[in-house]
């Protein structure tokens, strides 16, 4: 039987490739920027599997250009750049890496919250520029988060440990999400839930844990942004359309609220006009998942997905469109 032909978009950990190499013939686009589209798709051509990244749109022409395509694998947990129903009418499989970044993710999203309530980047640039001449009491005065009240918009896995983290420095956690969880969970998490307006109102630091979608595009917008305390503090790191980022700039601009910190951009990697220039923003080029053992872990994961539905004819272990690959695998 021949081997899987499989095009990987981008250099993933070497633990993940060898896996690949044992099962699959693979080609891959190694550069550290996004694969043109042009040539993505004529790379995909006689392709049987896809492992991509975020930046690659698996869309009616990218399946058009790839008539073999039996099986796409994302280096991600989100997977709203495949278009899944699209691949279910091509019985094609799509697999996503689920949990193992939840932990990863979570410490970030704190370092984003602490380094931007505490004033981290204009503290080093400050350094660096040679300004620092004597220690002043009300020089780059920052927040206290010890005590506050974060507020946790979608407690998924990821919100969730968020969650853990605050209790150890003492928050009153509130939570909005689409699904309110039972209440024993809120019991076994100490926290409690808020509807949006009320959490948005209410809280020192929001930070954003939900899926994007139709219903949390732009779901902090201007509106949103004027309920916040003047003395808030935005994180995002899940997906950079569910924050209006003109909205954002001009709400930072005008000190509406008081900082932000951020990992994803609504037009990524562009930024928002203005967004770069302002000293009340922690910026970080998507770094959400960014550890050697995390990456390992999602390359190794989204790896084995395509070796299970192409090379062992076995149902992955993280599918996202289950009922397609038990047909696929059915007519195997």
């Amino acid at each position: 039987m021949a081997r899987p032909n499989i095009l990987v978009t981008r250099s993933i950990p070497d633990e993940a490739k060898r896996l690949l190499a044992k099962h699959c013939d693979i080609e891959q686009y190694d550069k550290h920027a996004a694969i043109p589209r042009p040539l993505f798709l004529k790379m995909l051509k006689d392709k049987d599997g896809l492992l991509c990244i975020l930046t690659e749109k698996v869309n009616q022409e990218t399946l058009d250009a790839a008539p073999r395509l039996k099986a796409v694998a994302t280096y991600s947990v989100g997977y709203d750049h495949i278009d899944v129903k699209a691949c279910g009418a091509r019985k094609i499989a799509v697999m996503n890496t689920p949990g193992v970044l939840t932990e990863t993710t979570a410490d970030f999203a704190w370092s984003l919250l602490m380094a931007a309530a505490r004033r981290v980047v204009e503290g080093d640039r400050f350094m660096r520029a040679g300004k620092y001449k004597a220690w002043d009491p009300m020089m780059l005065l920052g927040c206290d988060v010890f005590g506050k009240t974060i507020g946790i918009v979608g407690f998924g896995r990821i919100g969730q440990a968020v969650a853990r983290r605050a209790a150890g420095f003492g928050m009153k956690i509130i939570y909005f999400d689409a699904q309110r969880i039972f209440p024993e969970v809120e019991r076994e998490f100490g926290v409690h839930f808020r509807e949006l307006k009320d959490l948005l109102r209410e809280a020192d630091f929001i930070t954003l844990h939900c899926v994007l979608d139709a219903a949390t595009h732009h779901l902090i917008d201007e509106d949103a942004l004027s309920l916040m305390k003047p003395s808030a503090v935005l994180v995002n790191t899940a997906r950079g359309p569910i924050v209006d980022e003109r909205a954002l700039v001009k709400a930072l601009k005008s000190k509406r609220i008081a900082a932000a910190g951020l990992d994803v951009y609504e037009l990524e990697p562009k930024m928002a006009s203005g967004l770069s220039k302002l000293s009340n923003v922690v910026l970080a080029p998507h770094l959400a998942s960014a550890s050697l053992e995390t990456r390992t872990k999602m390359g190794v994961m989204a790896a084995q997905g395509l070796i299970d539905v192409l090379a062992n004819k076995k149902m992955p272990a993280h599918p996202v469109n289950p009922e397609v690959c038990q047909v696929l695998l059915a007519e195997a």
